[in-house]
C-alpha cells in the first residue's frame, strides 16, 4: 500500500522553526517510502485566520523544498462531509448536546496542545440523547461518548496507552456556533484524502486515542501515527516571541538560506553529523525514526543567528 502523508498547517499565525521541523519529518517519512504528500490548509477557524497567512505558509514550504501532490485542500471546503459525519454519530447516539460553559466548550476550538488541556469533563450533560437537542434553549455543542481510550503503536514512541482522564473524558466534536471541532474535522479530512500516516508534534499525543475512537465510530480506516518532540526555547517551553524571532518569513528576510535551516533541523534529528546546509531531497535517503532524540530540541537566539 502506498504511504500517503500530509502537511496540515493552520493559517492562524506565522510558521516557525518548530513547525518546519515537524513538517520536515512528516514529508521525509512519506517520501522515504516512495509515498505521496497531501497539503491541507486547516482554515476552519475563519475568525482566527491571519491575512496573507496562506501564501506565506505555502511559500515557506516551497522554500524548504517540501512539495506536495495535487492541489492544496482547504479544510473549510469539506464542511458538508463534516456535517454528514456528525449526523451519523447522532443517529447512533454516540454524541449528545452539551450546554456547559462557553469556556469549557471553546477548548475544542483548535488542536488541543498539551499545555492547553482542560480538566476531564465530568459528564454533566451525558444523560441527554441526541433528540434532546430540539428542546434546548441555550447554545450547545456536541460531545462524543468517549468510553475506553484505545492504545496504539506510535511509529516514533512505540506502544502508547493513555487513560480516559488523559483524554479529558467525553470530548467536543462540534462547536456551538456551527462548525466542527478539531478532532472530528481532521478525522473526516484525513480519511477523505486517503491519509495513511500522520506525523505531528508530541503535544498532540492525547488527540490520537480520541481520533481513533472517531475512526471506529465512523467506520473509517485509521492511519498510523507518529508524534515527534517539539522545538523549544532555552527555558524548555514551546517556541514563542519571548525566545526571539524564529518565524520562517523573518529568517528569509534576513537572507538566511533554506538549506541552512534544513541543515540545523536535520542535525537536530540525527540525520546528519553536522549542521551543514542540505536540501530536503538530499535528506530522503537519510531519514530514520530511531535517530531522532526523545527530548525536545532546544534552540537559542545564538543558534538561530549562526544560520546567517
Amino acid at each position: 500500500m502506498t504511504t500517503v502523508g500530509r502537511l496540515a498547517p493552520s493559517p492562524t499565525g506565522a510558521q516557525h522553526l518548530g513547525n518546519a521541523r515537524t513538517y520536515l519529518a512528516a514529508w521525509l517519512a512519506a517520501r522515504a517510502s516512495g509515498g505521496r504528500v497531501v497539503l491541507r490548509i486547516e482554515d476552519i477557524d475563519v475568525w482566527r485566520n491571519k491575512p496573507d497567512a496562506i501564501p506565506q505558509l505555502t511559500d515557506d514550504l516551497t522554500r524548504l523544498g517540501l512539495d506536495w501532490d495535487g492541489e492544496p485542500i482547504l479544510q473549510s471546503m469539506n464542511l458538508p462531509a463534516h456535517e454528514a459525519a456528525l449526523e451519523k454519530l447522532q443517529r447512533h447516539e454516540l454524541v449528545y448536546p452539551c450546554t456547559c460553559t462557553r469556556t469549557d466548550i471553546e477548548t475544542a476550538a483548535a488542536a488541543p496542545h498539551a499545555e492547553h488541556e482542560a480538566p476531564p469533563y465530568p459528564g454533566t450533560c451525558a444523560h441527554r440523547t441526541a433528540g434532546d437537542a430540539v428542546a434546548l434553549t441555550k447554545p450547545y455543542a456536541w460531545r462524543f461518548r468517549a468510553g475506553e481510550a484505545p492504545a496504539f503503536d506510535d511509529l516514533f514512541r512505540g506502544p502508547t496507552a493513555l487513560t480516559l482522564a488523559d483524554l479529558g473524558g467525553d470530548f467536543v466534536v462540534w462547536r456551538s456556533f456551527g462548525v466542527p471541532a478539531y478532532q472530528l474535522a481532521v478525522v473526516v479530512d484525513d480519511a477523505a484524502s486517503g491519509v495513511t500516516q500522520v506525523v505531528r508534534g508530541d503535544d498532540l499525543v492525547t488527540s490520537t486515542p480520541r481520533q481513533l475512537l472517531l475512526y471506529q465510530a465512523l467506520n473509517l480506516p485509521a492511519p498510523r501515527f507518529a508524534h515527534v518532540p517539539l522545538v523549544v526555547g532555552p527555558d524548555g517551553r514551546r517556541l514563542a516571541k519571548r525566545h526571539g524571532d524564529t518565524r520562517l518569513q523573518s529568517l528569509w528576510k534576513q537572507g538566511i538560506r533554506p538549506e541552512a535551516v534544513l541543515g540545523l533541523l536535520a542535525h537536530s534529528c540525527g540525520w546528519t553529523p553536522t549542521a551543514e546546509p542540505i536540501t530536503a531531497k538530499e535528506l530522503i535517503q537519510r531519514f530514520r525514526w530511531d535517530t531522532i532524540p526523545k527530548a525536545p530540541f532546544a534552540t537559542t537566539p545564538e543558534m538561530v543567528a549562526r544560520l546567517g
